[in-house]
Formats: structure tokens, C-alpha cells, sequence
């Protein structure tokens, strides 16, 4: 498997280049947030990083997965029918959870704990003015990831991301989009953090019941990412992630290129199964046509024939057009 190549261009972690933040391939940034005060702290020893973020830290629960060791860290289903989890959810602070990290990371095999996308600013106000992002003007969402020894396996997210490695290490494996078919990613409901995740164990993957995986491992990347090393993930692609020391910390940042008020496509995802996909194959070839011709359509002078003021949809969304279409499709819904 290919190692994710190194960004090839200048880079300031106080104003991160467009290039990156906009790029269709996955790129990694060697030691570009060595400088934040929580590498630093984590690069002293696991306690000194403890300390550091108990010093911000406001006393707000987080959200803990406990996995037994037989678990092995994978997060993933607990029965065949994937009906059920392997992981028990307990609310914790954070004293605990670093408490709890602590006195098993000399454990051989020891139990997974994994604290997981929980939001920086809502437990550790300041933290992201002493270790800054320089996102410009990019509404991001950041998070948080903390944990031990854990297997996160591949799935996709909508926004663009930016991990950072704060503490510990990290192995992520990335596969584009187009890998979708080729990961045997479950179902849409329920699954283990939010998101469609791979049904295929990484670590011992069975080809006998998966064999177009191999087809998905021709395509991926890998890269093991060290404290202030960070990776950039284009939207949709796939990711696996593995942390790989007995501490790992994990700063994100999730970020949208289009405005708040278009709605996620996931959202049309569901609806076009609820729609589309049982229709007669005739008519289904016709819908495609259709998407084609309405959503997948480039051309500048398609509504040409059509006024300007009365393209709606067909032309230019803003957010009143969007909030107007959105109700009208409610209705629709409640019928």
C-alpha cells in the first residue's frame, strides 16, 4: 500500500494554505503543529499531558466507549444481525477518563476506552486560542479524540477534515470514494458513531466474504502520524484510524465549503432510496436521466430558455430559496 504523500507546497500553521484546505487527495503535513503547548506537553510524558489539559479542563461529562480486551479495540458491531454494539457508553469527566488511561497503559491487554468527537471549546475553553488552528474565516467545528489502543473502523464524513495528532500516535488509512463498493460499508441505521462504517476487519481481514477488498487496498494510503503531525482528508473519503500508544490524542477540525443553509446530500441519499430505488428499471433509467440533466448538469446555458426570475431551483440558491424549497418538501413529506 502507498504512503499518503507529504504537502508539496509552503505551509504556516497560523494561516493554512486554500491549496491544502481545498485539495481532492489526502496529504500529510510532517511536524506543522510540533509548536502547539499540548505536543509539547504530551512529548514530556503522558502525565505532563494529562496535567496540561486538566488545566483548561471545565468539569463538563464527555461521552466514554469502554471495550472489553477480548475486543482488541475495534469499535464495531457485537452481533451478526448488527443490531447490537461491543462497547458499553458511560458519561465520565475527563479527570476520570485520564485516570482511567493512566492505570492501564502498562496493561498488556488492557480494556479500550475511547472518547470520541466530543467538542473542544464545550470542555477545554481556551484551548484552541493556545493551540491555534489558523482556519481564516472557515466555520469549523472542533473535536476532540482520546483514547487508548483503538480501531475506528473506515467510514466516511461529509465536511473536509483537518486531523492534528496532539498526543501519541496514529495510523489512519484513506481510501477515495470510490472504494465504497469495494469496502462492504454496512448499514445506514444503526451504526457505532453516526456514520455507514466497513464491515471488513483490518486486522485480519477475510477475503473469502470479502474479496473485493483487495481491490480496496490497491487504491489506499497509508501514514502513521507522530505528536503535531497532520492530516488532511478531503470530504467522502474513507478513513481508517488506529491509535497506536497507550495515550492518543486527536485534534479535528470539520469544515463545509458550501453556506450553512444547503442542506447535507445525505439527506437526498435517503430520500432517493426511499424513492428511487425500488422503482421499475424503466423508470429508474428515466430518473437517472433525469438527475443527470437536473443535478449533475454543467452547462452555464442548460435554463438559457427559461427567465431569469422564474428559474427558482434552476437558478442560483440563496438561503431564503433554500428555506422556502425546504418547507415546501416537508409538506410533501407529511402527506
Amino acid at each position: 500500500m502507498r504512503e499518503v504523500p507529504a504537502w508539496p507546497g509552503p505551509f504556516d500553521p497560523n494561516a493554512l494554505p486554500d491549496d491544502l484546505l481545498r485539495a481532492e487527495r489526502p496529504y500529510v503535513v510532517r511536524g506543522g503543529f510540533a509548536h502547539w503547548p499540548v505536543v509539547q506537553a504530551a512529548r514530556q510524558s503522558d502525565e505532563a499531558l494529562a496535567r496540561y489539559l486538566m488545566g483548561m479542563y471545565n468539569g463538563v461529562h464527555v461521552g466514554l466507549f469502554q471495550l472489553e480486551p477480548q475486543e482488541r479495540g475495534r469499535v464495531f458491531y457485537a452481533d451478526e444481525g448488527l443490531t447490537r454494539f461491543n462497547f458499553n457508553r458511560y458519561s465520565a469527566t475527563l479527570d476520570q477518563v485520564l485516570t482511567g488511561l493512566l492505570g492501564v497503559a502498562a496493561v498488556p491487554e488492557p480494556p479500550a476506552l475511547y472518547v470520541g468527537s466530543t467538542t473542544v471549546e464545550a470542555v477545554l475553553p481556551g484551548f484552541m486560542e493556545a493551540n491555534g488552528l489558523g482556519l481564516g474565516t472557515r466555520d469549523a467545528l472542533v473535536s476532540l479524540w482520546l483514547g487508548n489502543r483503538t480501531r475506528i473502523a473506515a467510514h466516511y464524513d461529509l465536511p473536509d477534515n483537518l486531523a492534528v495528532v496532539a498526543a501519541g500516535r496514529r495510523r489512519f488509512t484513506v481510501f477515495p470514494p470510490e472504494q465504497i463498493k469495494n469496502l462492504y460499508v454496512g448499514p445506514l441505521d444503526p451504526t457505532p458513531a453516526g456514520q455507514p462504517i466497513s464491515l471488513v476487519d483490518f486486522a485480519a481481514p477475510d477475503f473469502d466474504r470479502f474479496p473485493r477488498f483487495a481491490q480496496a487496498l490497491a487504491a489506499g494510503e497509508v501514514v502513521e502520524l507522530d505528536p503535531g503531525d497532520a492530516l488532511f482528508i478531503p470530504s467522502m473519503w474513507f478513513h481508517h484510524v488506529e491509535g497506536l500508544a497507550p495515550v492518543n490524542l486527536l485534534i479535528n477540525a470539520w469544515w463545509r465549503q458550501t453556506p450553512e443553509y444547503v442542506d447535507s446530500p445525505l439527506s437526498t441519499l435517503r430520500l432517493a432510496l426511499m424513492t428511487l430505488r425500488d422503482l421499475p428499471e424503466k423508470e429508474k433509467r428515466i430518473w437517472r436521466h433525469h438527475l443527470d440533466h437536473f443535478v449533475f448538469n454543467d452547462d452555464p446555458h442548460t435554463w438559457d430558455h427559461i427567465p431569469a426570475t422564474a428559474r427558482g431551483l434552476l437558478g442560483p440558491i440563496d438561503e431564503t430559496l433554500s428555506r422556502q424549497a425546504r418547507t415546501q418538501l416537508l409538506n410533501q413529506l407529511k402527506r
